[in-house]
């Protein structure tokens, strides 16, 4: 038996942009898997459906089902592990506005066509949830380097990935929360975020011993 990890891509990506971290966390001893959904045209439920039928799955060959999911990948993970009897395992967000999106309600703002391109899971990246009071430890690596084109979008107090604020990341109920010098997008390439995420799998921490 193993420690199985499913890897989640945010909005208007696809699988293949989470290859590096992949590596890198084959390289740290567990099996990992890439979930691929269309995230502007899927339903959110039917997004849901796989990823909870795929854990399921999973859990026949492995003692731990993990999520780490990026942006949006983040969100739809806590979703999906909110109420639903699931194999044990651990989350980790890269940043993901757990509280919701100013970028995203700025697309918004542009009427329809800012609308279709949030897609069916519009709601949730722009409301978030109030806190996490789910079954699973939940731990967040956040970025502050702020370039991005999210910074064009929304106005954000404070430090920010340039998508998505510091701020927007720190959700009441997490386990833990750390900070890095990432942009959005350098959070699926960076060394340190990938050794952190394996690390808190592991141990429930970013903390090393």
């Amino acid at each position: 038996m193993s420690e199985h990890v499913i890897l989640l891509h945010g909005l208007w990506m696809r699988g293949f942009a989470l290859s590096m971290l992949h590596r890198r966390l084959i390289e740290a001893g567990f099996r990992v898997h890439r979930f691929d959904y269309l995230s502007v045209a899927a339903t959110q439920q039917r997004i849901l459906d796989r990823l909870q039928a795929r854990m399921t799955a999973l859990a026949t060959e492995a003692d731990a089902v993990h999520l780490v999911g990026h942006s949006l990948g983040g969100l739809l993970a806590l979703r999906a592990c909110l109420d639903a009897k699931l194999p044990p395992g651990r989350i980790v967000c890269l940043g993901s506005p757990l509280k919701g999106s100013a970028a995203a309600r700025g697309f918004a703002a542009w009427g329809r066509g800012g609308e279709v391109l949030l897609g069916h899971n519009r709601e949730l990246l722009e409301q978030g949830f109030e806190r996490w009071d789910g079954p699973r430890e939940v731990g967040m690596i956040a970025g502050r380097m702020p370039l991005g084109l999210g910074a064009m979008l929304g106005r954000f107090a404070g430090e920010h990935d340039g998508t998505v604020a510091v701020e927007e990341t720190r959700l009441p109920g997490l386990t833990a929360h750390c900070v890095v010098e990432a942009n959005h997008t350098g959070l699926l390439f960076s060394a340190e975020v990938a050794q952190l995420v394996a690390r808190f799998l592991r141990q429930g921490r970013f903390e090393a011993n």
